[in-house]
């Protein structure tokens, strides 16, 4: 499998899960565009497939789709194996996939809280825990992790995911810190509203919930208003946040959660 020579992420191999859509999918045709060689990991295997196919009609030899359950431990530590198989190192590891869901600490059941932490924490653990072995052994990497302004702020409605989100921050950092000297970095990115169809599930939920009548383009124009560059965030913010931390670019930057946010939490 070649690589592009050129590009900000040129000879740099990177996985990325939650691949199969949304951010994932966004991010993972950036860092082939870019030269980065990518295993593009979802839990709908189909979903992946269909990244890796929408890559290589652009940018052909760059990208590999897998079916993993990030809450897996075998199925991670396979993934892991697979791309180093493939591209024969790892640089980069991008911890995005994700679910949400909307509840409060009153209403939540014991089981929908387990199930957010392993997804939306616990993976990332796991995810790091077998790639950081590999990255040390090529002499560093990258390894950002999806985080949420959930995660820095208080939202309604959203107890589980704004606690695991919070988790993700602590882990980054402390993953920084640790195993720095090695090389590595790690960085968290917490966006704001991007409306992917996880975000459009969680806004209805709620809406629900609240017994809100507006229609999802009225919720999100009122949501857009309460940042101060009045819009939602959108894929590629992301993606291009995502390609600036993978890249040697952003070789200081460490231990960091990077706010992507419209300005939400300056206020």
């Amino acid at each position: 499998m070649t690589g592009n020579p050129t590009g900000r992420l040129a000879g740099k191999a990177a996985i990325i899960t939650g691949a199969g859509s949304g951010i994932g999918r966004a991010s993972a045709q950036a860092f082939a565009a870019q030269g980065a060689r990518v295993l593009c990991a979802d839990i709908r295997a189909a979903a992946a497939q269909e990244t890796a196919a929408a890559i290589h009609a652009v940018t052909p030899g760059r990208a590999l789709g897998a079916g993993v359950d990030v809450t897996d431990e075998s199925q991670v530590a396979a993934m892991v194996q697979q791309a180093v198989a493939a591209f024969g190192r790892l640089d980069v590891l991008y911890s995005n996939a994700g679910i949400g869901e909307a509840g409060n600490a009153i209403d939540l059941t014991l089981d929908q809280w387990n199930r957010m932490i392993a997804v939306n924490l616990t993976s990332v653990w796991l995810c790091a825990k077998h790639a950081l072995p590999q990255m040390i052994r090529g002499g560093g990497g990258s390894i950002i992790n999806q985080s949420s302004t959930a995660g820095l702020i208080g939202i309604p409605s959203i107890v589980h995911y704004s606690a695991a989100k919070a988790g993700v921050i602590g882990l980054t950092r402390q993953i920084a810190n640790e195993y720095g000297p090695q090389g590595i970095r790690c960085n968290a990115i917490c966006p704001s509203t991007i409306p992917t169809p996880l975000v459009s599930t969680v806004w209805s939920q709620r809406a629900q919930r609240n017994g809100d009548t507006s229609t999802l383009a009225q919720q999100q124009a009122v949501v857009a208003g309460r940042h101060p560059l009045r819009r939602l965030g959108e894929l590629d913010d992301c993606a291009n946040l995502a390609v600036f931390l993978a890249s040697d670019e952003s070789s200081w930057i460490s231990g960091v959660a990077v706010p992507l946010d419209g300005g939400l939490t300056s206020g």
